[in-house]
C-alpha cells in the first residue's frame, strides 16, 4: 500500500524568524541553532537540521480536531525550510527513530495506537491503514513525544 507523508506548510512560520527573541518568547518560541545532526528534526522538509542551522522550537497544534484527542506540542521549524515534505518515500528522520504512531477516525477519534523502530514503520502504517475505521495517522519521535508528521493513504 503507497502512503502519502506530508510536512508541514512553511508559510505558517516565515514571520517568526524575523521576530526579536524577547517577541518569540512572549509567544513560548525560542531560537535555536543545532549543533548535532540528528537531533533537530524540521518539520516542514521532515528532515535533520545540520549543525549550526537556525531552527525555531514551538508550540503548534498538530491535532486541531474537535474531539478530545485535540492536541498540541513542541516541533522544530529550519529557518531554511521552503517546502512541504510531501512524498511517498518514507521521510529521512523516520529512519533512525522509535515511533509512536496514532491512528484517528475521520472525525479525529483515536482508534489505535502503536510503536515501531523507524525502518520497520510502514509495516505498521499498512496495518493500521487497511483498516476501513481509520482515515489517517499523525505519527510522533517516541522518545520525547513530539509531532513529527501526518501520514495517509497515496
Amino acid at each position: 500500500m503507497p502512503f502519502r507523508y506530508t510536512g508541514l506548510d512553511a508559510g505558517q512560520f516565515l514571520g517568526l524568524f524575523a521576530l526579536s527573541d524577547a517577541e518569540l518568547a512572549a509567544r513560548g518560541i525560542q531560537r535555536v541553532t543545532a549543533d548535532k545532526k540528528p537531533g533537530f528534526p524540521c518539520r516542514v522538509s521532515l528532515e535533520d537540521a545540520a549543525p549550526g542551522e537556525t531552527l525555531l522550537l514551538l508550540p503548534f497544534e498538530h491535532q486541531p480536531a474537535a474531539s478530545p484527542y485535540r492536541s498540541s506540542g513542541p516541533i522544530f521549524v529550519r529557518e531554511k525550510a521552503a517546502a512541504p515534505y510531501d512524498s511517498t518515500h518514507l521521510p529521512p528522520v523516520f529512519a533512525s527513530r522509535l515511533l509512536s504512531v496514532r491512528a484517528y477516525d475521520q472525525d479525529g477519534m483515536m482508534v489505535d495506537a502503536d510503536i515501531t523502530e523507524g525502518a520497520h514503520a510502514e509495516t505498521l502504517f499498512t496495518r493500521l491503514l487497511t483498516r476501513d475505521d481509520v482515515a489517517y495517522l499523525h505519527v510522533h519521535n517516541a522518545k520525547r513525544g513530539c509531532y513529527a508528521a501526518r501520514v495517509e493513504r497515496a
